[in-house]
């Protein structure tokens, strides 16, 4: 079906509730699931639509591990992770893009470095984040990917990281093998970076 390129005057990006941002999250995004908190959470909207509107997309930060944070920033306290970014398959061409980079300028100062990654398993290159100026970093190391029922669960659990038997044994979840990612940096802040 084609699509029509998104116009910047019929859309916007507002805050959205975390109970909406998760049903378009468990439904069109391939990890079907998110963090229980967010620091910072964005949808798409049509312009003017207040009354039962639509979310068309929803752009999903929390902070990274401490380690990431401090691999890529002089000071880890002001770095923040895009960790799902989604449109719904109706939403118009660009849709993405827009949302991503309005989101970013929706963000609190206090982050002047922001993190994203794109899941190889996924057959993802980072595209959209080449194309709106986010600097590659490389790939990270191949790590395991787990399913269950459907939907992704990570081994990190709390302060403790959960070994392949327990995520086999107590969580049921099947790893379909090691993957890496594509790692991508956006700095806000004219701070001097860490070199990669």
């Amino acid at each position: 079906m084609y699509k029509n390129r998104l116009r910047k005057s019929e859309w916007e990006v507002r805050p959205v509730l975390i109970s909406e941002a998760r049903q378009i999250i468990e439904k069109y995004h391939y990890a079907h699931g998110a963090a229980n908190t967010a620091t910072a959470l964005h949808g798409l909207y049509r312009r003017g639509e207040w009354f039962a509107p639509k979310c068309y997309g929803v752009a999903w930060w929390l902070p990274p591990t401490r380690a990431a944070a401090a691999a890529w920033w002089p000071d880890p306290d002001r770095v923040l992770t895009l960790s799902r970014l989604v449109v719904v398959p109706e939403a118009p061409k660009n849709a993405a893009t827009f949302l991503l980079m309005s989101s970013v300028k929706m963000l609190s100062k206090r982050w002047e470095c922001l993190l994203t990654y794109a899941d190889t398993w996924q057959g993802h290159t980072g595209l959209i984040y080449k194309a709106s100026g986010w600097e590659y970093m490389g790939t990270t190391e191949a790590t395991p990917i787990f399913i269950v029922n459907g939907r992704m669960r990570a081994t990190k659990a709390g302060p403790r990281t959960r070994t392949y038997e327990e995520m086999d044994t107590e969580l049921g979840a099947e790893c379909i093998g090691k993957y890496s990612k594509h790692r991508f940096r956006y700095i806000r802040s004219q701070r001097k970076t860490k070199s990669s």
